[in-house]
């Protein structure tokens, strides 16, 4: 069902950019008239709101991306992402999920000329993920903290999110969109290490698809559109 729904987004996202492309004489293809090319680009930083293995996250990452013609942006981004700390009954410990994720983003633009207007971003990428222990200690001698990390598990996965942002230009320079997308991920295997176990049972850390996710946030950007 999710990956039906996945692909029926990305269709009607670029069945509506070709639309916009077709209806409007200066923007006649994605490409643009022959011998009439515009191309531009921007740099963009973004903080999401998402849930990770059901706990709540956040999302921070950066994003660049070449437009053609207004109508179509092609780039790469990423993000990171972390949990709050909770006890682990197992380990008797506090831990959380941390990671991210990046790769090549796909972003049909529609009417980008007005104030008001739609792009529909898609990632394309890897990630990885890990189950650790964050922890920080002062120094007396040296007069500063130091920090420390330990690693039950991590994983690497797959990842595909398609989006939908409502972007607003501020300034000729300047867009800031509110977004919303939904991350689907190949399967994460997290599990204990067989020394540090206090039971037999559950091995497993979390389920399987403890990243799929919806993520609602913002995103801010600069540049030549």
């Amino acid at each position: 069902m999710i990956k039906r729904s996945i692909a029926l987004c990305m269709g009607l996202a670029l069945c509506l950019a070709s639309f916009a492309q077709a209806s409007d004489d200066e923007m006649a293809t994605i490409f643009g008239r022959s011998g009439d090319h515009s191309h531009g680009g921007y740099g963009a930083i973004t903080l999401s709101y998402t849930t990770i293995n059901k706990k709540d996250a956040m999302t921070i990452g950066g994003r660049g991306v070449w437009i053609i013609d207004h109508n179509f942006g092609i780039g790469m981004g990423g993000c990171g992402f972390i949990t709050e700390p909770q006890m682990d009954l197992i380990l008797e410990e506090e831990y959380q999920i941390n990671g991210g994720y990046g790769g090549l983003i796909l972003e049909p633009i529609i009417g980008a000329k007005k104030p008001i207007h739609l792009s529909f971003p898609v990632l394309i990428g890897a990630g990885g993920v890990a189950y650790s222990q964050n922890w920080q200690h002062y120094d007396y001698e040296e007069d500063e903290y130091n920090y420390e990390n330990a690693y039950e598990s991590s994983d690497a996965y797959f990842v595909l999110q398609p989006g939908v942002e409502v972007e607003f230009n501020m300034l000729k320079f300047f867009r800031f969109a509110v977004s919303a997308s939904y991350r689907y991920t190949s399967n994460v295997n997290l599990a204990y290490k067989e020394t540090t176990l206090n039971k037999p049972d559950p091995n497993i850390i979390g389920s399987k698809d403890m990243l799929r996710s919806w993520n609602f946030g913002l995103a801010m950007k600069f540049g030549k559109f």
